[in-house]
Order: structure tokens, then C-alpha cells, then sequence
């Protein structure tokens, strides 16, 4: 097992820059998550982790060995990737042994891996089959026994489970998430869903545009978002936005409604953004008046889309509630965040 450490990272794409001057580093052991928006260049970077992307500028270390210029085959790395990338000629026991048949390693060792592999997965059962006769997550299954068998230093994963149906995608997580603490190899994955980043990560890289904008354990970023971008991305359903204006008594949404300041040393008049967390407003009497647009019941809570101050902002209650649309209700926020509109920094 190593650390990867990325210092300084850009890529360019002819004239056009896509990653801009990143810093990352993760621990041995580490299972860290860059998530982000489509295009943000999280994929670019988990390419050149691998070596199957030139950098353009900086510096990618596996352990203390600088990889810039190290072909993808010589970095001790294993990729999963989203497609599987399965030989569909090959049975599962070969798509699976088929580096070690490649690398040389003795046939009781190849056995001895590749059975110590399907043993962690579930596959022994599959060993004669073709890709096409699989499922999507036993082909997924398949793809992981073939980067477990090499032993390496970093696993790399590329958006694994977007191809999955929503139910087996949850059970996939755990699974992996399981893998990772059962063989403590260190771990870089690449999403777009912020739902897979919190309930996997051990750290998480949010990207947007090529840059990263805050590292963070999953609690610390949803405790305490140091910008705009990162407390909209993170949680689901997302963070509300509200427009506002300091005065003495707290902060003013307009249609004469006030929400709490809470922070006391900003100047009466400053404009602000006010971000508050659906599961943070509750049906409460003394709270602000809200009019209900469309109630979702899930089972164990409902979500409540209204207008608050003619904008609108979603609302998750345990409680059961018979609110219908059109109906006037009153949410309390029980925690806001204050953002500069401009930079869209977090005001602390």
C-alpha cells in the first residue's frame, strides 16, 4: 500500500486548460472520493493518477516515487473502470487471472489469488461463465476480482456503479465500502453523486471547474461548507438559497419576513445569501410562513416544496403531515449558513 500525493497537477487540452494547479494528498489506507459536476475534471485526474492521461504541469507521487513519467503497466496501480472492461471470449476465472497469466506468476499462486478473490466477492459459483451471462453487478464483481488479484499499491475507480440500477447501486456501495475495510488498500474514486461520496468516503475532494474547492471528511463538509458551491453540492435534497439583507434583528428576505442571523459581526445593510438545509426547517408554529406547493410522502419522511418570500425551498419533516397545495404553514429554521453573494465564500 502507498499514499498518492498530487501537487501542483494541471492539464491543458491544446490552448484550453481543464485542471488547474491541484493539490491532493492521500493517506495509506485512505479511501478518498473526488466528486463533482460533470466535466469538473475529476475523471482527467483519476486518468493521470494512472498514467493514461499526460500531465501538463506538477507532480503525482505513489508512495515516494514520483510517477510522472512512469508508464501506466510499471505504477503499481489497478483500475476499475465504469464499462467493467471485461474480455467477453474469456471466463470469468480467466478475465480474472489474466494479468497474473500476463505477469508470469506461478500457476498455484494464480490459483491461490484468484480463488482468495472470488472467496471476498461471491464468485465462485461463476467461474465457468462468459460476461454476457452475468448480471451487472457480477460483472462489476468480476471487474473488482481482477484488480484485487494483482495485489496493488492503489486502486482507482471510475465511476464503477453508474451503469447499475438504483437498488443494486446501494447494496454495490456497501459492498465496496466492506472491500475497502476488509483489504485496507488505498483508495481513489470518481463520482458524480454526492450520496456515493458521503456513505464511502473516508475523504472527500469536491471539484468544480478544474479546481478543487474543499477537502474534507463527509461530516465536515456537510457541517461546515467553506463556500457556496460545496454546501449546494453536498446533501440531498440540496440546500435552499435565499437572498437577504442584514438589519438589527436578523436577516431580511423581503415580504417583511426575518430569518436568524447567525453570525453578529456583519455591518446592518450588507447584502447575503442565506442557506439553510432542507432537514433544518421545521413545521413549527412561531416559525415564518410558507405556502405549500407539492407534498412528496417517501415513508420515513415528506418533502414539502413551498415558497418562502416568493423563492423557492424544500422542507424534510419526520412527521406526518396532511398539508395540501395552496395551504399556508409555517417552517422554522433551526440552522442557517450566511454565503458572500459575490465570492460565494462562507461568512463565519
Amino acid at each position: 500500500m502507498a499514499s498518492v500525493t498530487l501537487s501542483a497537477v494541471r492539464k491543458s487540452f491544446g490552448s484550453t486548460e481543464v485542471v488547474h494547479g491541484v493539490d491532493i494528498g492521500v493517506e495509506d489506507g485512505e479511501f478518498c472520493v473526488l466528486v463533482g459536476p460533470s466535466g469538473c475534471g475529476k475523471s482527467t485526474l483519476l486518468r493521470m493518477i494512472a498514467g493514461l492521461e499526460e500531465i501538463s504541469g506538477g507532480r503525482i507521487a505513489i508512495g515516494e516515487r514520483v510517477v510522472n513519467g512512469v508508464a501506466p503497466k510499471e505504477r503499481d496501480i489497478a483500475m476499475v473502470f465504469q464499462n467493467y472492461a471485461l474480455y467477453p471470449h474469456m471466463s470469468v476465472y480467466d478475465n480474472m487471472a489474466f494479468s497474473l497469466k500476463l505477469a508470469g506468476v506461478a500457476a498455484d499462486e494464480l490459483r491461490r489469488r484468484v480463488d482468495e478473490a472470488a472467496e471476498i466477492l461471491g464468485l465462485r459459483d461463476y467461474f465457468e461463465r462468459f460476461p454476457r451471462q452475468l448480471s451487472g453487478g457480477q460483472r462489476q464483481r468480476v471487474a473488482m476480482g481482477r484488480a484485487i488479484v494483482r495485489k496493488p499499491q492503489v486502486f482507482l475507480f471510475d465511476e464503477p456503479l453508474s451503469n447499475l440500477d438504483a437498488k443494486l447501486r446501494v447494496s454495490m456501495r456497501t459492498e465496496i465500502k466492506a472491500l475497502h475495510q476488509r483489504l485496507k488498500t488505498t483508495s481513489v474514486y470518481v463520482t458524480h453523486d454526492q450520496i456515493e461520496a458521503m456513505t464511502m468516503a473516508d475523504k472527500i475532494v469536491v471539484m468544480n471547474a478544474g479546481k478543487v474547492e474543499q477537502i474534507g471528511s463527509p461530516l465536515e463538509l456537510y457541517d461546515n461548507p467553506a463556500n457556496f458551491f460545496v454546501a449546494g453540492f453536498i446533501g440531498s435534497p440540496a440546500m435552499n438559497f435565499l437572498s437577504g439583507k442584514v438589519n438589527g434583528s436578523g436577516i431580511d428576505i423581503g415580504a417583511g419576513i426575518n430569518l436568524p442571523n447567525p453570525t453578529k459581526n456583519l455591518d446592518a445593510g450588507r447584502k447575503v445569501l442565506v442557506g439553510v438545509r432542507p432537514e433544518h426547517l421545521a413545521v413549527d408554529s412561531s416559525g415564518v410562513p410558507v405556502e405549500v406547493v407539492v407534498v412528496e410522502p417517501t415513508g420515513a419522511d415528506t418533502q414539502i416544496f413551498c415558497k418562502l418570500a416568493g423563492t423557492d425551498v424544500t422542507a424534510v419533516v419526520r412527521e406526518r403531515h396532511t398539508f395540501r397545495p395552496g395551504e399556508a404553514v409555517r417552517l422554522k429554521p433551526q440552522l442557517t449558513y450566511l454565503f458572500d453573494p459575490s465570492s460565494g465564500a462562507r461568512l463565519a
